[in-house]
């Protein structure tokens, strides 16, 4: 078995819950018979380098520790250079990515012979490089649909931006005036602490 299995979540922004998948990735490491050793959690951009619990975790990894996703693009939507520069620094700590998305990986939570280890190694890394593109080109194809319907709205006079949950944020307010913690309407609403943190600020401003 791997020495230590470090599990990754991500999510691209604060509004979203990084830590959305943790219960299929529990879910899936109880059904290998395995634990994981720490959980690294963030929201940052999947299509930047720029993501200091990742490169954390392949800083605190060892030879043939596990780091384990849910999916390929929550490890990366970068481009190509981008990419091959996170893929070396992951080769270089000799790092076996699991993704559950990915079942040819799931092979590698478990050591073998060599060469079934090293053709498993080379099968893997093969995918995860295909999947990596898939996802940079559904982020690239999601980016210039999502221009095209803004620059589309403009023309019609119709694009206002992006606008308030009103609703969401009365009830951030009734459940702050009843008493509850920022962690406690967190875990009631589900959104994010910086958008309970901005309510609030606005209500206290007004």
């Amino acid at each position: 078995m791997a020495n230590r299995v470090y599990a990754y979540l991500r999510a691209s922004t604060k509004e979203q819950d990084a830590e959305r998948a943790k219960s299929e990735l529990e879910d899936f490491a109880d059904d290998k018979s395995i634990s994981v050793t720490a959980w690294f959690i963030e929201n940052e951009s999947g299509a930047s380098l720029v993501r200091p619990e990742l490169f954390r975790l392949i800083d605190i990894a060892q030879p043939g520790d596990v780091l384990l996703v849910e999916q390929v693009d929550r490890l990366s939507r970068l481009n190509g250079e981008d990419w091959e520069k996170l893929s070396g620094f992951i080769k270089s700590k000799g790092i076996r990515v699991v993704a559950l998305d990915l079942p040819t990986s799931h092979m590698l939570i478990h050591n073998g012979d060599e060469f079934t280890s090293r053709m498993m190694d080379a099968l893997n890394s093969m995918m995860l490089d295909m999947l990596a593109a898939i996802a940079r080109k559904d982020f690239t194809d999601r980016k210039r649909r999502q221009t095209q319907g803004i620059n589309k709205a403009k023309a019609e006079g119709k694009f206002r931006g992006r606008q308030p949950d009103n609703e969401m944020h009365k009830r951030i307010l009734k459940l702050r005036a009843a008493g509850m913690s920022y962690s406690e309407i967190h875990e009631t609403t589900g959104a994010a602490r910086s958008t309970i943190s901005r309510v609030m600020k606005f209500q206290n401003h007004s």
